[in-house]
């Protein structure tokens, strides 16, 4: 590691520390200079691949998830940093699949389902725009499951007491 201030190539580190699960933030001293500096490493993925409906093929964009999340969370009680972690559950569970390529179908369903423990209305403004709901009938039958679902879960906490 070139130090930034010398160019010496000799650090030592002083500090490591786990930033997530693919990152490590490592506080470094230059043996000429004795000035420190912060070096951060992480893990390189293997590039994944998503198939777009129409069958097109891009790379993966965590950002273009993020965003995507942003604008189903507006004006919701939800932090920038909870949307973030949705961001790194989703981009580690494809990681653990060991795919070269994967459906935007897969990557919504796993995002709807984190956003539906996080958020009701976030959930089904996410659905709404993802399954591409074509009329007030599918919009309310989404409604109606998440309604259904939530009595169910009711009634299972009630039987478990």
């Amino acid at each position: 590691m070139l130090c930034p201030y010398c160019e010496y190539k000799e650090s030592k580190v002083l500090d490591s520390r786990h930033i997530d699960s693919s990152s490590i933030r490592r506080r470094r001293e230059c043996e000429r200079c004795k000035k420190r500096f912060t070096t951060y490493e992480k893990i390189e993925m293997i590039p994944v691949m998503v198939i777009k409906k129409d069958g097109r093929r891009e790379s993966f964009d965590r950002d273009k998830i993020k965003f995507g999340l942003v604008r189903s969370c507006e004006k919701r009680p939800i932090s920038v940093a909870k949307i973030d972690e949705i961001v790194d559950s989703v981009e580690s569970e494809i990681n653990k699949m060991f795919v070269d390529e994967i459906e935007t179908s897969k990557i919504g369903l796993m995002l709807m389902d984190k956003l539906k423990e996080v958020d009701e209305v976030a959930y089904v403004r996410f659905a709404s725009v993802y399954r591409q709901f074509k009329d007030l009938n599918t919009f309310v039958n989404e409604l109606e499951s998440i309604i259904h679902e939530k009595g169910e879960n009711k009634d299972d906490e009630i039987e478990n007491k």
